[in-house]
């Protein structure tokens, strides 16, 4: 495992984050699909926020229960606190997860098109 480091565009939000074989996810939501993210979670420990949360923009959509992190200056979306599951997924057993979901193109020296990438149907449900 590896230790990498991230930033926003202009570089006011840095971060790094512990990855060993990452998988990108591709989702098809609203969101996710306007903003052409590819997201790779990590455990909470996994990641190391080196901007203080209060001085970046966030945002929360649909189910109000994620929460997206923002750069006040660029814009960019590093990184985000995963929506909780919805009534659907807890009743087919599906695992909650705790962490972080990291945008990979945040990523310094991460080789995008040597990752597997696991699509996400996000835009089936119910928020």
């Amino acid at each position: 495992m590896t230790w990498h480091d991230g930033s926003c565009h202009c570089q006011r939000v840095r971060f790094r984050i512990f990855l060993e074989t990452p998988i990108l996810r591709q989702c098809d939501c609203s969101i996710c699909r306007r903003r052409g993210t590819l997201i790779v979670r990590v455990e909470e420990n996994e990641l190391e926020i080196l901007t203080p949360l209060d001085r970046l923009s966030r945002y929360r959509w649909g189910s109000r229960t994620a929460v997206d992190y923002f750069c006040p200056d660029c814009g960019i979306l590093p990184f985000r606190r995963p929506s909780e599951l919805t009534v659907e997924e807890r009743r087919v057993g599906k695992e909650p997860f705790e962490g972080w979901a990291v945008n990979a193109r945040c990523i310094d020296g991460l080789d995008l098109e040597k990752l597997p990438v696991m699509k996400i149907a996000g835009s089936a449900l119910n928020v």
